[in-house]
C-alpha cells in the first residue's frame, strides 16, 4: 500500500493508495512547525479508526511546494513507516515527462504532478486548471511535455486581500451565484459576483489565449477544491478531474520502482 502525500501552500494531503485505487485520504492544514510526532500521532488515529495499519504501507512518495515540511515529512516516512520517501524533484525520480523550462527546479510539484497524470489519462495537448492557494494553467504539449504555464492569485487569497485591505468589506466565502444579473445590489453581491464572474473572465480569456498561442484546441481540466463551482458556469472547461494530483503521484511513484 502506498501512502501518498502531497504538501500544498495551505493544506497537505495524506492518501493511501492500493492496486491503484484511492482507499483513503485525509487533509491536514500545512504548518511548518508541526513535528514528526504529531504527524504520527494524527495519521494514525485516522488510519484506525478506518480499519487501515500503517504496517501495510509498503512505500512513500511525497510532493510539496513548502520547502521546511519535506524534511519532517520524511523523517515521518523513515521513522514510522519504515520507508525512504521518493521526493518530487529528487534528480533520481523520473517523472516521465520532458520539462520544456528555463529552470525546471523551479516550477512547483504539484504542478509537475498534475501535469504527469493529466497526459496519462487524457493525452496532450491540454491544459490543467488548478484552483489552489494560486489558480495555475498548466500546459501539456501533444507529446505529453510540460511547456510552461501562468500563476495567478488564489481565489480565496484575493478574497482575503480585500477584506485585509479594505475596512468597509467584509469576509465572504466563494459560491456560485444564483442571480441572473451580475450587478451587486449590495456590498457582499458585488464582491461576490466581481470575484466569481471575475474569474470566469479570467478563466475564460487565458485559456483562449492559450490555445491561440499554442494552435491547438486543448482540453481544458480543472482540479482543486473549487473547481467543480466554475466547471458549472463555463464551456472553457471541458471536465474535472479531481484527484489529478494523487493519481500523478501514483504514477510517478510505479514508474520508479
Amino acid at each position: 500500500m502506498l501512502l501518498a502525500i502531497d504538501a500544498g501552500n495551505t493544506n497537505t494531503v495524506f492518501a493511501l493508495i492500493k492496486d491503484g485505487t484511492i482507499l483513503e485520504q485525509w487533509r491536514l492544514s500545512t504548518d511548518d512547525q508541526r513535528t514528526i510526532d504529531e504527524y504520527m500521532v494524527w495519521i494514525s488515529q485516522l488510519m484506525m479508526l478506518h480499519g487501515r495499519n500503517p504496517e501495510d504501507v509498503t512505500g512513500t512518495i511525497i510532493a510539496s511546494v513548502v520547502p521546511p515540511v519535506v524534511w519532517p515529512l520524511s523523517k515521518l516516512c523513515i521513522n514510522y513507516f519504515k520507508s525512504q520517501p521518493m521526493i518530487v524533484g529528487a534528480p533520481d525520480v523520473d517523472l516521465g515527462i520532458n520539462v520544456d523550462v528555463k529552470n525546471p527546479q523551479e516550477v512547483g510539484a504539484d504542478r509537475l504532478v498534475n501535469a504527469v497524470a493529466a497526459d496519462h489519462v487524457y493525452g496532450g495537448p491540454l491544459v490543467v486548471v488548478d484552483f489552489g492557494t494560486a489558480t495555475t494553467f498548466d500546459v501539456v504539449g501533444s507529446d505529453g511535455g510540460y511547456l510552461g504555464g501562468l500563476i495567478c492569485p488564489g481565489i480565496n487569497l484575493s478574497l482575503s486581500a480585500l477584506h485585509q485591505a479594505a475596512a468597509k468589506l467584509p469576509r465572504i466565502a466563494v459560491t456560485a451565484p444564483t442571480a441572473k444579473h451580475i450587478t451587486g445590489k449590495t456590498t457582499q453581491e458585488a464582491m461576490q459576483f466581481g470575484i466569481f464572474w471575475g474569474y470566469v473572465g479570467m478563466i475564460e480569456g487565458l485559456v483562449t489565449r492559450l490555445k491561440a498561442e499554442h494552435s491547438a484546441d486543448m482540453k481544458i481540466l480543472a482540479t482543486g477544491g473549487l473547481a467543480a463551482i466554475f466547471a458549472n458556469r463555463t464551456s472553457a472547461i471541458d471536465e474535472v478531474a479531481g484527484e489529478l494530483t494523487l493519481e500523478g503521484l501514483r504514477l510517478i511513484y510505479e514508474r520508479n520502482t
